[in-house]
This record gives structure tokens, sequence and C-alpha cells, in this order.
């Protein structure tokens, strides 16, 4: 394959990434990239590329600061709040029970010089068992990659536990190699088993199924026993229903930031995703699998946040019953 404009350290990565992920799959997610980075249209059930858009930034900024509205939203977007979410799993091992999985979502990091400051110093005491990382570390869809790697460098040492991370449609494949050697290890398509006391969960993490719909289910869940737990990590909430039909027992995902904007009592305006209203953030429920969607640490567009606080979130594992199967049922969540 012909790699268009890369380093000779980048085509080494990239081609070491297809022995793992299969040459197909590294083709065409490069070649998406490329196809869209300055694209303002996009295909699918969107037209617009709302963050690709030069002016909409400076619209928006300027609009907040006639209303005297942009600094208060800055001071929004970081202040990070912390959610925990209990998940009754029948048949969860009983080495499991209260087995905590560390969610971050959405960092966007390049786009304000203080976020990770504000990240490191909420996530500093807490106390988790395993970390995951829902997709999107930078800013805009297309640009360098240098500033959002060395923000996820200087964020590393501050997570303490193994970290287990997806890719998002504002991240390019060319992360990849660069994220593992920091400490991120990365799951695309893939899923690795979680041991503890001689008992076993999977986790399984699927590429972009928004912007790029590189989700393949049958590589992810290909080795999970057909009755083992397992956690799915996906960017998007929009694939909520091949994961429950592909028998995932809790879902993990983010993207659509809560609607970021919102009006009073929460009420999101805009979410960029094709899903029930309740689904947009925190827990819910369908068929037989719990799911969470983030709202997100991070802010995109620009750095302001109302009526929708950002958050990282303790999703704490239970030992549950089975209840019957439904639609969508929110499931409690406390702060």
């Amino acid at each position: 394959m012909k790699w268009p404009e890369l380093t000779t350290a980048e085509k080494a990565a990239l081609s070491a990434l297809e022995t793992r992920l299969g040459h197909l799959h590294v083709r065409q997610r490069l070649g998406l990239e490329c196809d869209y980075e300055a694209s303002v249209f996009r295909r699918g059930t969107h037209l617009f590329h709302l963050q690709n858009w030069c002016s909409a930034h400076a619209l928006i900024r300027a609009s907040l600061w006639v209303f005297g509205l942009y600094r208060r939203g800055q001071r929004n977007a970081l202040t990070i709040e912390l959610r925990e979410n209990e998940v009754p799993i029948a048949g969860l091992p009983s080495a499991f029970d209260s087995y905590t999985v560390l969610q971050i979502s959405d960092l966007h990091l390049d786009i304000n010089s203080t976020f990770t400051d504000a990240l490191q110093k909420r996530i500093q005491n807490l106390r988790y068992d395993l970390c995951v990382f829902t997709g999107d570390y930078r800013a805009r869809t297309f640009g360098p990659l240098d500033p959002t790697l060395t923000e996820l460098r200087r964020l590393r040492p501050h997570i303490n536990s193994p970290v287990y991370a997806i890719l998002g449609n504002h991240d390019s494949i060319r992360m990849v190699s660069a994220m593992e050697t920091i400490g991120y290890r990365m799951l695309l398509n893939e899923c690795v088993r979680i041991e503890r006391e001689g008992d076993a969960i999977y986790l399984a993490g699927i590429d972009d199924a928004h912007f790029y719909r590189l989700e393949n289910f049958d590589r992810a869940a290909h080795d999970i026993p057909s009755q083992a737990i397992s956690v799915l990590l996906s960017h998007t909430p929009e694939v909520y229903r091949h994961a429950a039909h592909a028998a995932f027992n809790l879902m993990l995902c983010g993207h659509t930031h809560g609607g970021q904007i919102c009006l009073p009592g929460g009420v999101a305006v805009l979410t960029d995703s094709d899903i029930p209203r309740s689904f947009t953030r925190g827990p819910w429920r369908y068929q037989d699998m719990a799911g969470y969607t983030s709202a997100g640490a991070g802010s995109c567009i620009v750095d302001v946040r109302f009526n929708c606080p950002p958050e990282v979130t303790l999703h704490r594992l239970r030992i549950g019953v089975q209840n019957g199967p439904s639609e969508s049922v929110p499931i409690g969540l406390s702060a």
C-alpha cells in the first residue's frame, strides 16, 4: 500500500499494525482519514462536520461573549465531576464483585491548555481496578497529532492501573503505536481476558462506529467464550443493538458529550447520534445489556459547557440477578 504523507516511522508502525489487525482494516482506516480530513460534508445521516467549519468556533465564541457567558462556560468545562455507577450483572464471577472501572471519555486534550491539569487533579485520589478511555483525544478531526500525544504522555503517570483505550471519530490510526508506547493498550476490534483470583471476564473494544464505521463485532468477540461475562468499549452508543445481540453484558461509550450545551434541566439540543434520548447521557439498558454513555471529560468545538457538567465515571460491577429484557430502561446513578 502507498502511505500518503507519512513519515518513515509512521509507515513502519502502520506496517506492524497490519500484522495485528489485518491489512484491510489499516488500509480502510487510513484511506478514510485522508478522504475526510479536510471535508466539511460527510456521508451518512449527517450533512455537516461542524467541528471542521473554520468559522463555527469563532461564531459560537462571539455569541457567548455577547451574552457574557463565555468565561462562565469555560469554568464549567473545567469543573469535572465524579459519577459513580453500580452495574448488577447476572453471573458475574465472585472475584469481580465490587470490581471498579474508571471510564474517561472525549478528552479533546488540545482544545484548552489547562484541561490536562484539571483532569489530573480530578482523578488523582480515585481508587479503581482498571481504567478505560472511550475515544476522542484530539480537538479536531484533522491536523497534527503531536499536541494531543504530548498531553496523553503527561496524563499517563497519573493513572495507577492498567489502561485500555479505543479510537474515536476525532482520532487517527497513526496514534495507535505512539499511544501504546506511552502505556495505553489499544483495542481495535480486539478483546483481552481480565483475570482476578482465578476468575476472568473479557474486555473488548471496537473501532469507531460513528464516522468511520469500521466496527467489527465478529473480530472483537471472536475469542470470548459464549457464557463469559464481557464488557464492550465503543466510542458511540449508536451500535447498542449490535452489542446487545452480540451478548455483551455492559457497554461503555461516549461521543455525545451529553449535549455539552444543554437547556435548563440538562436537556440536550444536539447529540450527533442516532439514539434514543434516554441513551444520551448516563446509565441505560437495552435487552439484557446494561449501558452507560459518558457526558465526556472534555469539550468539543468550543471549550464551554452549560447545564451539562463534564465527568469521569467509576463503574462498580456487582453480582446481580437476571432481569427480563427491556427496550430502554434507565437505571440508577449516584454522584
